[in-house]
């Protein structure tokens, strides 16, 4: 077990952790024996007339009613239910009634606009989609009337099944809402339609799930190509669970606030399925509003959340910050992005909670590294932890395919009970990621210590190579962000004829603060080597985001390129 030979190479080994064969609609129903007057779910939204306060057992029946909705519209097992919503309640039921049922899941970004929920419902051959009518004035509805026009002259949604000439897979489209739509069931009328299948009908089909049966499809971000659907499986959203909450000291006493979407494998596995795990009380936020969040953590008196470095830098930086007692929240986790040290110790100043680093990925359902709860301070702040139980991991030369030596940068690869089944109809793609000895290759560049520990260094894709010299982004930015003057700072690299890259940083300010180019890049030689100095400093408002809090870095170097007019230079690299 650990390194051999100073190889940057981390045999799997348990860490006194079992694997444990359960699904989730086999953990709610336990949970629901153990507390069911425990309060399992809240949504604290007065100013929206929702307030929602649900117990273990109460959860149990509201997702059972829906399972039997569902069963009772014909969904069968292995049938692919996908969803386009923000964080509403309905969100939370659906993900457990359709894995009851043996369905699967397919999870839909909220910035999705038509062609990509095209893409989405042909590749990923959805029988039906629940959906919200709107989001921040894009119609959902529109879009998908617009990909199959055949829906909404569909005079009975309740006894027809759309016929869909582009879609022929799509069956069934079901509105979140209140008021009727043409051609579009509610979901109030399916859950309606529970009366019509037997609870022992529904126990049954809940019999013949298996622990290893695909539940959830995610898809990727699609910066690159195509957005691919990771296939996930019980088991491996389960112990991904058990595990990280273990590691991180997580306890049933917790109260769980988080805006992480349920899109996201941070939303639909780290919030929901944790606090399923746990038998705490998760109170989820719709949408992230720093201020909202905020705000829950005093009211419902947050004990613990789990949050991308931006909505931390968020909520940090929020004027009202001041205002809120935030004295029970103890315990963050963080990840998905580098988080700079400085960003660490505001949290622990100002805040008083400590903050386990979380390293992993959509492909990897979640973490793959962890920090331990009793780990120092210095520790969190400088890796991303150690490789959690039943899984394996080494560093190899993108170059040569070896492994590195401890201290070296390379590829970081994966291997354990978590790794995806593979994408979903993208058997060559699955290959090039999940190679045939089983070894996930993830894209990120990573260093491994003596001492087994992580240092997420950059991307593959995203290393910046001027004159021959690799540079990490992360690197950078976590120096900026040091700046007394500087919020949040973003590193990209743009085409250059005669260095082939070149380093520009990107830089939103603290409220209230001014600085100049000059004063930036004189600080940054005077602390940091030549090579890594930006050329190129760029002050921004704001930042682009994906729905889950990344800062989408493809957009702001294509932005850079068009303004710097550098779109034919010689040996651009593509995104």
């Amino acid at each position: 077990m650990g390194i051999q030979n100073n190889l940057a190479h981390w045999e799997a080994e348990p860490f006194g952790t079992e694997l444990i064969e359960m699904t989730l609609g086999d953990l709610l129903d336990r949970r629901a024996e153990e507390v069911p007057d425990k309060e399992a779910l809240v949504y604290h939204y007065p100013e929206f007339g929702l307030e929602l306060r649900m117990n273990y057992g109460q959860y149990r029946d509201v997702v059972n009613q829906l399972a039997k909705g569902l069963m009772a519209l014909g969904i069968e097992k292995g049938d692919h239910i996908a969803v386009w919503a923000t964080n509403v309640p309905e969100w939370v039921f659906l993900e457990l009634a359709v894995s009851k049922i043996g369905g699967v899941l397919v999870t839909i970004n909220t910035n999705y606009r038509a062609a990509e929920i095209e893409y989405a419902l042909r590749q990923g051959d959805i029988k039906a989609l629940f959906l919200i009518e709107e989001l921040r004035g894009y119609s959902y509805l529109d879009a998908v009337y617009s990909v199959a026009p055949e829906l909404k002259s569909l005079g009975d949604p309740l006894g027809q099944e759309l016929n869909s000439e582009n879609l022929p897979r799509l069956k069934r489209v079901v509105l979140i809402g209140k008021d009727a739509k043409p051609g579009v069931l509610l979901y109030s009328q399916i859950t309606a339609m529970a009366d019509q299948v037997s609870d022992e009908e529904l126990k049954a089909r809940q019999a013949t799930v298996g622990v290893h049966d695909v539940v959830q499809m995610q898809y990727t971000s699609g910066t690159t190509g195509f957005p691919k659907a990771v296939m996930l499986t019980h088991y491996s959203l389960v112990n991904q669970s058990h595990i990280a909450c273990s590691r991180g000291a997580l306890s049933a006493d917790e109260r769980y606030v988080t805006s992480m979407p349920y899109f996201h494998i941070a939303g639909s596995l780290g919030a929901i399925v944790y606090s399923l795990f746990l038998g705490c009380t998760l109170i989820p936020l719709i949408a992230f509003d720093p201020a909202k969040q905020l705000e829950l953590f005093e009211k419902e008196k947050g004990t613990f959340t789990f949050a991308v470095p931006t909505m931390l830098v968020a909520m940090l930086n929020h004027p009202r910050f001041a205002e809120f007692d935030l004295s029970s929240l103890k315990n963050i986790f963080t990840g998905a992005t580098p988080v700079p040290v400085v960003v660490m110790e505001q949290i622990k100043e100002r805040i008083g909670a400590d903050c386990s680093i979380v390293f992993g990925m959509t492909e990897t359902t979640g973490a793959v590294t962890q920090s331990f709860y009793t780990d120092s301070f210095e520790m969190k702040s400088a890796t991303v932890g150690l490789t959690i139980p039943h899984t394996a991991i080494k560093i190899v030369n993108p170059a040569s395919g070896e492994i590195c030596q401890c201290g070296e940068s390379g590829e970081l690869w994966t291997r354990g009970y978590a790794n995806m089944v593979g994408y979903y109809n993208m058997p060559d793609k699955s290959a090039e990621t999940l190679d045939a000895d089983g070894w996930l290759h993830s894209g990120d560049l990573a260093v491994m210590r003596p001492d087994g520990y992580i240092n997420i260094v950059g991307r593959v894709k995203d290393m910046i190579i001027r004159g021959g010299e690799n540079i990490y982004p992360a690197e950078i930015e976590a120096f900026l962000m040091r700046h007394p003057k500087i919020a949040e700072a973003q590193i990209v690299g743009i085409p250059d004829a005669f260095m082939g890259e070149e380093v520009c940083a990107l830089i939103r300010l603290k409220p209230g603060e001014t600085a100049t180019e000059d004063e930036l890049r004189e600080h940054c030689k005077a602390n940091i080597a030549r090579h890594k100095v930006p050329k190129f400093f760029r002050f921004i408002e704001t930042f682009p985001l994906t729905a889950s809090g990344k800062v989408q870095k493809f957009v702001l170097r294509d932005q850079l390129i068009k303004e710097m007019g550098l779109e034919n230079v010689a040996g651009m690299k593509t995104a």
